[in-house]
């Protein structure tokens, strides 16, 4: 699937206004997440998700990737430390209640059990659709790119080790991460992070995938490799003003604006994207994405 060039009409907007966390968790959910609906959609089918599915999100964001899991019938929950693209997801999922629904919550829509959870794990373990009569889930996904930042493998593995027991034997994990960074055109953009945050030596920034990342980070969790794949996922904005607001909303440029400024980061920002913007003004960079299934031994 293609992602959808949304045009925005903010163009020009002040860049120290992106680093407010409302906003930028709006141009996540507006903007950046829909570029891994591929991604989405190819795990989903291998896998078979469906209506026998409990599927437990770890950094579930703004939520689209439980909506389009809700979507084939499967029981989603979804924990996120980030209380605004939380706010997020809940408009997604859990609108409120309809006319004539009697006071039934927006996951009724899909035919499932939704529920959100913000802050740990842990705290997903009684949620609607996993927790009744001691069922376990029998799925997990984090399919928020892993090991994108120098040291995120270590949070990575902190988080797993807190999901996992809410996992059923044999359930299955699903990771993601960049493929290699010769197929990923957005490598070199992301590049531009590297570099600006250099002076801040212990911060977590964007460092190219290896290998053996998603490998690593399932041996560490004690998982059992149960195969894997890549994905085209390209990057379309309408025009550099969304692309540079999108690929901001992924936090991989946190550490840049912290050791430089905003005004900064998005001036070299600018300029890097420059040669993928194409003669209509969009910007296309093509990128290819790897995802590991492991299972709960």
């Amino acid at each position: 699937m293609t992602p959808t060039l949304v045009r925005q009409h903010t163009a020009h907007a002040d860049p120290a206004s992106r680093v407010d966390p409302s906003a930028r968790a709006r141009d996540w959910s507006e903007i950046q997440e829909r570029m891994l609906v591929p991604l989405y959609e190819a795990v989903y089918d291998r896998l078979e998700v469906g209506p026998a599915t409990r599927l437990l999100g770890l950094r579930c964001g703004s939520g689209l990737a439980l909506l389009m899991a809700a979507a084939r019938g499967a029981a989603v929950t979804g924990v996120d430390s980030s209380p605004e693209r939380l706010a997020l997801a809940r408009e997604r999922l859990l609108p409120g209640p309809r006319p004539g629904a009697g006071g039934a919550r927006g996951g009724r829509r899909t035919g499932c059990a939704a529920r959100l959870v913000g802050g740990s794990p842990a705290d997903a373990a009684g949620a609607q659709g996993a927790g009744a009569e001691g069922a376990s889930y029998t799925l997990v996904t984090v399919f928020e790119p892993a090991a994108g930042l120098v040291g995120d493998a270590e949070g990575l593995g902190e988080l797993l080790a807190t999901a996992l027991p809410l996992a059923g034997r044999g359930a299955a994990v699903v990771l993601a991460g960049w493929g290699p960074p010769e197929r990923c055109a957005t490598a070199a953009v992301l590049g531009v992070a590297t570099k600006l945050a250099e002076p801040l030596r212990g911060a977590s920034r964007w460092r190219p995938a290896r290998r053996d990342d998603l490998e690593e980070v399932a041996e560490q969790a004690g998982l059992r490799p149960d195969g894997s794949g890549r994905v085209s996922c390209p990057f379309g904005y309408a025009d550099l003003d969304s692309a540079v607001r999108g690929l901001l909303s992924t936090g991989l440029f946190d550490a840049a604006i912290a050791a430089t400024d905003a005004r900064q980061v998005d001036k070299e920002l600018t300029e890097a994207l420059h040669p993928h913007r194409r003669e209509d003004g969009t910007v296309w960079m093509p990128n290819v994405f790897r995802y590991l299934i492991a299972r709960v031994p």
